[in-house]
């Protein structure tokens, strides 16, 4: 039996190493003992059941609950950080910051004395400073009572994206793909061509390997929501709109992430939002109180096009999900069912909601792992459970299944349910076996506690990783419209002519640094013959990129989805107040028409992070083409013909406002919880819900032309 054992290579910095059978083994709480937790031929299960029995009642609930940790490069007073400036020591007051939801104390505390062992990584710094950091974060771990180790989480690093807390806090260090949405462009694209979605397994491949070797040992992602509702904010981090696509793109990403099995180089993937975001309420988002309901009216709807991705994660293995903090709602939905028995709504938020996580999911679905809940759901967004006390929504939440709570370092509230007998202490351990069994199967306690800084570095800046980034931003490119065939502008075509180029933003500061990157980027690439005034331009590329709604605030009125400039709309009091989405209009314009004049040709790419109304800039344009957070260079290497267009819409954009109209009860024309591509089956007569252009084009689902 002994032989088949190969040997770990492990590596303590603060207990001993201990040696049984000649064979080597962790002293990790320096008894000179070999219990069951220590020993690396057991199974994870096993040996997170020995060690739930040594823990004391501080040391469980600690590792049920995960906090945003910065790193002490980030703290900005260098006499509140240790361990040479790598760890941060301060103290934030409570309400100071966004993160701050309870006092947040330093590193050290929050490891010995609060007994935390999950954290989120929101910071950037280089591959190596995050590697030494996780270094020293499981130094002071091992120097702990039963030496157990942290867990490093972290959303999505790996695509080109503008900061937004909460779902992008970390782009360009790791080799940068396009958005989420471009990928599904590129790979549908691909899909179009015969061929299958291998990109999206290659992407999850490549980023895996540069987390491993960083020690960022868990993900928050990916999204397996399926989109329904356009004005959703969230959209631009999804698969888009297609659920058997969504399935196995999800598929792919937790093969490629995870492994077959969990294993001790495997990232553990957290997939969200179970059971899906997309039927949200006119696109109101449950971070405000304004959009906690999920809807849906109609039949199927739930079984049919939101649930399919989250089986799929089931069978493929995902380590832990993440349910949404929205509520199901009654009065705006119709019953639902799932496996042919009806869903009794439950109007609490799905982490509260014991009938989808304990039947739905585990029950039916048959999840293993563990449930790790969104950020803040004790605190802030407590839909449905806003009357109970911060005591008793931890009891609800953990009592319906749930097993890590996010972004709380709240031990006491936690504490309180558990003294209060609100949470039985078999409850507490089922969730800390789960929890801990992870943490063993990714080998946190033996050979992996530790990574190398250099390797790390050497890891991310692999040329391979970043070229097969970039082949991903040139399929992402998806050509809309080519009147005339103006693309591709070959040599001939652009003999003795002169190309204009501009960025256009919501934020006018913004779009003169972007004009810069783009234009810099042109003149680089060496195909076309630049010039800074375009009343002389003969080709004019223009690059939209709109913004709408705030993350954390409910717009006045609904989202606004038309690209606009100081355009008088509705409140939902029916007050009237401006709304922009894009500035400069007026010259975008002007551009365009002077272009005209001379007989030149107009190209607009427009970045699609919301599925845009592009009423008012699609006949200003020759080409036409969506990017998804794809690079400036990207879309040259399309227009220039060095690379064939390969992207499709991952999503139906909308004609009209009259299509997604909302009424005085708040029902939409066209159905929350239906996909764009499956909208016209409930629209009103007379109405089609895609978007046609001026040449015939329908950019629905698939939508991408070539030449």
């Amino acid at each position: 039996m002994e032989q088949k054992h190969k040997q770990p290579n492990l590596e303590v910095r603060v207990k001993n190493i201990i040696e049984v059978d000649g064979l080597k083994f962790k002293d990790l709480n320096n008894n000179g003992k070999l219990e069951p937790y220590k020993d690396w031929r057991l199974s994870p299960g096993e040996r997170a059941e020995n060690l739930v029995s040594l823990m004391n009642i501080d040391e469980k609930v600690g590792m049920m609950l995960i906090n945003t940790r910065q790193m002490g490069l980030s703290q900005k007073d260098k006499s509140k950080t240790s361990h040479d400036g790598l760890l941060d020591e301060g103290i934030v007051e409570k309400g100071e910051t966004i993160f701050a939801l309870a006092k947040v104390y330093g590193t050290t505390h929050t490891i010995e004395n609060m007994h935390l062992r999950h954290f989120i990584l929101r910071d950037n710094w280089s591959p190596s400073e995050m590697a030494e950091w996780v270094n020293t974060m499981n130094e002071v771990c091992e120097g702990s009572r039963l030496g157990i180790p942290c867990l490093i989480a972290s959303n999505s690093r790996n695509e080109n994206t503008e900061f937004i807390f909460g779902m992008n806090d970390a782009a360009g260090i790791f080799s940068t793909w396009p958005g989420t949405l471009g990928l599904a462009a590129a790979a549908k694209g691909d899909i179009k061509n015969g061929g299958d979605a291998s990109l999206i397994s290659q992407f999850a491949q490549i980023a895996h390997d540069e987390w491993d070797a960083v020690g960022l040992r868990k993900g928050y992602m990916y999204m397996a929501d399926t989109v329904t509702d356009p004005r959703w904010q969230r959209i631009y981090g999804t698969f888009g709109e297609d659920p058997e696509f969504i399935t196995d793109a999800i598929g792919r990403i937790i093969d490629g992430f995870q492994g077959k099995t969990l294993g001790n180089h495997s990232i553990s993937m957290t997939t969200k939002h179970f059971p899906g975001g997309g039927p949200r309420e006119n696109g109101f988002d449950p971070h405000y109180e304004e959009g906690k309901w999920n809807l849906y009216p109609t039949p199927g709807s739930l079984e049919k096009y939101h649930l399919p991705p989250f089986r799929a994660a089931v069978e493929h293995g995902t380590s832990s999900m993440m349910p949404y903090y929205s509520i199901p709602s009654i009065r705006k939905s119709v019953e639902q069912e799932f496996e042919g028995e009806v869903i009794p709504f439950e109007e609490v938020g799905f982490t509260f909601n014991d009938y989808f996580i304990n039947k739905i999911l585990r029950e039916k679905l048959g999840f293993k792992g563990y449930i790790n809940s969104d950020s803040g759901v004790t605190s802030k967004m407590s839909w449905g459970v806003e009357t109970l006390s911060e005591a008793e929504r931890f009891a609800k939440a953990i009592n319906a299944g749930t097993d890590l709570i996010s972004d709380t370092n709240d031990i006491e509230n936690l504490k309180t349910a558990i003294e209060n007998g609100w949470i039985s202490e078999e409850r507490i351990n089922e969730a800390n076996v789960r929890l801990l069994s992870e943490m063993f199967a990714l080998g946190l306690f033996d050979d992996r506690t530790y990574v190398s800084p250099d390797q790390a570095a050497e890891a991310v800046k692999n040329p391979v990783n970043w070229e097969a980034a970039y082949e991903a931003h040139k399929k992402s490119v998806t050509v809309l419209k080519n009147h005339n065939q103006t693309l591709p502008l070959t040599g001939e075509k652009l003999e003795g002519k002169k190309v204009y180029v501009e960025v256009f933003h919501k934020e006018p500061e913004r779009a003169t640094s972007y004009t810069e990157k783009a234009r810099q980027e042109c003149q680089e690439l060496g195909q076309f013959t630049l010039t800074d005034n375009h009343k002389e331009a003969d080709i004019a590329f223009l690059f939209l990129s709109p913004k709408s709604g705030a993350y954390f605030n409910a717009t006045l009125g609904l989202l606004e989805l038309e690209i606009c400039e100081d355009k008088t709309v509705s409140a939902l009091d029916g007050t009237t107040y401006q709304e922009t989405t894009l500035t400069g209009m007026n010259h975008l314009k002007e551009v365009a028409d002077s272009i005209h004049i001379r007989g030149g040709k107009v190209i607009i790419s427009v970045n699609v992070i919301l599925p845009w109304i592009l009423g008012n800039v699609e006949p200003l344009a020759d080409v036409l083409i969506a990017g998804y957070d794809t690079y400036y260079k990207a879309h040259y290497e399309v227009i220039a013909g060095n690379s064939r267009p390969v992207g499709v819409l991952p999503l139906t954009l909308p004609a009209s406002e009259a299509v997604i109209a909302v009424d005085e009860n708040g029902d939409c024309v066209s159905r929350n919880d239906v996909p764009g591509y499956d909208k016209d089956k409930y629209m009103p007569e007379g109405l089609t819900y895609a978007y046609k252009d001026s040449d015939g084009n329908i950019y629905q689902l698939g939508h991408g032309l070539t030449f």
